[in-house]
């Protein structure tokens, strides 16, 4: 174990701007192109604030080599395992954005699969200096499972953690749909769209579909069923990977001010966990 605590503190500011270009982009991945918007839908900003590095910088899995603002942990796997985030006022087309960002934790544990770091970052969103997003988020690092010793485990349902569907949506994405999210959040980690590099090197049993992508996709639905609603508050926990080819379903629990929503696959199991709270607009 390494022992990592002086990156605690470590700080970053970010510039950058909200663009309809790349909203309309990503809507079109929704299949909501032709929606008109004047705001920034909630957690299309995970398209701003990009980490642009040049090639020769880029690791072998994909993303930007490490040790900049991240802190350079040797373990070969990196997930975005979940987060919270406060809305405070919505995003407008053509406004100037600053994030301020720093790391707030880092712990190490030992896991059922092997050993595991968690470092925590704290982001701070800023639209035309006025503070829009508080975010914290939790990245893991983790030893690879090679594929060879990737076996299936019998299927087991697992029990909901809520009774209620106020709605249930089958969804599948292919790698097509994998690539253009990579895309457009120039996002380089190679289980995302190499096969043989998701399989045979971090051990995954085909591509992964990112977890923004997920809890993007429950944000999207949750906001389509609550249209007049102001979002207040939204976490996410990430429970297990969904693969390009899976079946699953967005799955929502909404009361008067708050819904339980979650990313079920076909053998019952949740891949994701959600909530959110919101008000009348």
């Amino acid at each position: 174990m390494q022992n990592f605590a002086e990156w605690i503190g470590n700080k970053q500011i970010l510039a950058d701007r909200c663009e309809q270009r790349s909203i309309t982009m990503l809507q079109a991945l929704f299949n909501k192109k032709d929606q008109p918007l004047n705001a920034m839908p909630h957690l299309f900003h995970w398209m701003n604030f990009l980490h642009v590095v040049n090639q020769a910088e880029i690791g072998t899995d994909g993303h930007p080599n490490k040790g900049d603002f991240l802190p350079p942990i040797p373990f070969p796997r990196r997930m975005w395992a979940g987060g919270r985030l406060e809305f405070f006022q919505p995003i407008l087309i053509g406004q100037v954005l600053r994030r301020v960002s720093e790391i707030s934790n880092i712990q190490f544990k030992q896991g059922k699969t092997g050993e595991l770091y968690f470092v925590t970052v704290d982001h701070f969103i800023y639209a035309n200096d006025i503070l829009a997003i508080k975010e914290q988020q939790d990245i893991v690092y983790k030893t690879a499972t090679p594929s060879t010793h990737v076996q299936p485990k019998p299927s087991k349902v697992i029990e909901q953690p809520v009774l209620h569907y106020s709605f249930k949506h089958q969804q599948q994405l292919d790698s097509t749909a994998l690539f253009r999210y990579s895309a457009l959040t120039f996002n380089g980690h190679k289980i995302h769209y190499d096969r043989p590099y998701s399989m045979q090197v971090e051990g995954y049993l085909g591509l992964v579909v990112h977890g923004p992508l997920l809890a993007t996709l429950l944000m999207q639905a949750l906001q389509d069923h609550v249209p007049q609603q102001h979002i207040l508050s939204f976490e996410f926990r990430a429970n297990k990977p969904v693969f390009d080819f899976n079946t699953f379903y967005i799955c929502g629990d909404i009361q008067a001010e708050t819904a339980q929503l979650w990313i079920e696959l076909e053998d019952g199991s949740i891949a994701m966990q959600a909530k959110a709270t919101f008000q009348e607009a």
